[in-house]
């Protein structure tokens, strides 16, 4: 494969195309070379796999491991608080997103009757009800409002704590934790520290559930006498995390992107059969989730390149959701696009688990805001909306909206 570009330093990260497109420098490096080499600020020789095909195909092959303990697993931009690590890092008790099978499997195993399809449809009305509730107390204000404080934050943190089992008062703490466990720049004291005290509440709340179980998720887990209160932290700080973080920027970023799209926000209010689609285009078009790492534990061919044992492989799962090879015309949102397939919730073994439930609380979350607020809009210019360039999951800090009538 003919390479147009020199060999990056750096992982270009600014959203300089759009605050919903691919950085420039990533799209120019996936047109050039899909699977491409690329050096890491503290001088390692890493790669960067940015095509369709190439990423399922690192995400499926287990040989491009997932755990952080076998090697140095190399940060590809510059993070001026956290030291470059010297030696790999240890293994998290619970952590099996940083696994690979059989440990991975061991654990992952007793969580998929959690999360099933049937259990999921089951729940569906009663997010739905939680969804619609947060509608009422939505509409009892007086705009201008933050969506993200008064709905997109709110309602997957509801309907993960119940699911879970953490008490919804505790939202406050395990919210600002969680968001300062996200923040990129920072030192390693602050991370640490954010990491620190999520672990310890969450250690103490599987603690209790072990001796009084309740009717839970977390409570279920820790029936598992094999499972120790360490490993049942872990699991629990994995599935807090991903339950709220990621749905919640979802629900804000969908939003700021539909308003910014006004021919598909009309399509879509005058045919809400349509929502289902539009979750699936929405989540390949945003990718919030974008950048993951994996380890070569040998030299492996991918996308006609040789990937050395021990590379550091890099893959952006947004520049993959818009490869033209893929999805025809990808830099435009388009609610009538089949966008299954995307690569948003992951490949392989590590696919998200909480898919389903991100699907319902989607679902459920802009249809009833679309309905309930028909004249909603930007209370600010677009180019005024703080964009979440600085965390590990991609967002807005907020969205301020307003609205011309009495919702319904």
């Amino acid at each position: 494969m003919s390479q147009a570009l020199p060999i990056p330093e750096g992982l270009p990260a600014e959203r300089d195309a759009g605050p919903f497109d691919p950085p420039r420098g990533i799209t120019r490096m996936r047109e050039a070379r899909p699977v491409m080499p690329l050096i890491f600020p503290d001088g390692h020789e890493g790669w960067l796999v940015t095509g369709y095909d190439a990423v399922r195909q690192v995400m499926a092959d287990t040989r491009f491991s997932s755990r952080l303990d076998i090697g140095i697993v190399h940060v590809p931009y510059q993070t001026p608080g956290m030291p470059a690590p010297t030696e790999p890092s240890p293994q998290i008790p619970g952590m099996f997103i940083a696994m690979d099978p059989p440990d991975h499997t061991r654990l992952r195993r007793k969580l998929t009757g959690a999360f099933t399809v049937k259990r999921m449809k089951m729940l569906e009305e009663h997010i739905i009800d939680i969804t619609e509730r947060q509608l009422d107390a939505l509409a009892r204000l007086t705009p201008p409002v933050d969506l993200v404080k008064e709905f997109a934050l709110p309602v997957p943190s509801l309907v993960i704590c119940e699911l879970l089992g953490v008490p919804y008062e505790d939202r406050e703490t395990f919210q600002s934790n969680s968001a300062q466990f996200l923040v990129k720049d920072q030192t390693v004291e602050e991370k640490v520290g954010a990491y620190n005290a999520l672990t310890t509440y969450l250690a103490e709340l599987v603690t209790r559930k072990r001796a009084e179980p309740g009717d839970d998720i977390l409570s279920d887990l820790a029936r598992h006498d094999d499972l120790t209160i360490e490993e049942l932290t872990g699991i629990a700080f994995l599935l807090l995390l991903a339950g709220h973080e990621t749905t919640a920027n979802m629900l804000a970023l969908g939003t700021f992107a539909l308003l910014e799209n006004p021919g598909q926000l009309a399509e879509l209010r005058a045919d809400p059969g349509l929502i289902p689609d539009a979750v699936e285009e929405l989540m390949r078009y945003l990718s919030l989730a974008d950048v993951f790492y994996r380890y070569a534990t040998e030299d492996i061919e991918l996308g006609g390149e040789t990937i050395p044992k021990g590379s550091t492989v890099v893959v952006s799962l947004l520049a993959a959701n818009r490869d033209p090879h893929r999805f025809d015309d990808p830099d435009t949102l388009d609610i009538h696009r089949k966008a299954r397939g995307h690569l948003s919730f992951g490949h392989g073994v590590h696919q998200c688990l909480g898919q389903q439930l991100a699907r319902i609380e989607m679902r459920a979350g802009f249809d009833g805001l679309l309905r309930r607020f028909p004249t909603l809009h930007l209370a600010i210019p677009a180019d005024q909306v703080k964009l979440r360039t600085d965390m590990n999951i991609y967002g807005v800090h907020e969205l301020p909206v307003a609205w011309t009538e009495t919702p319904r």
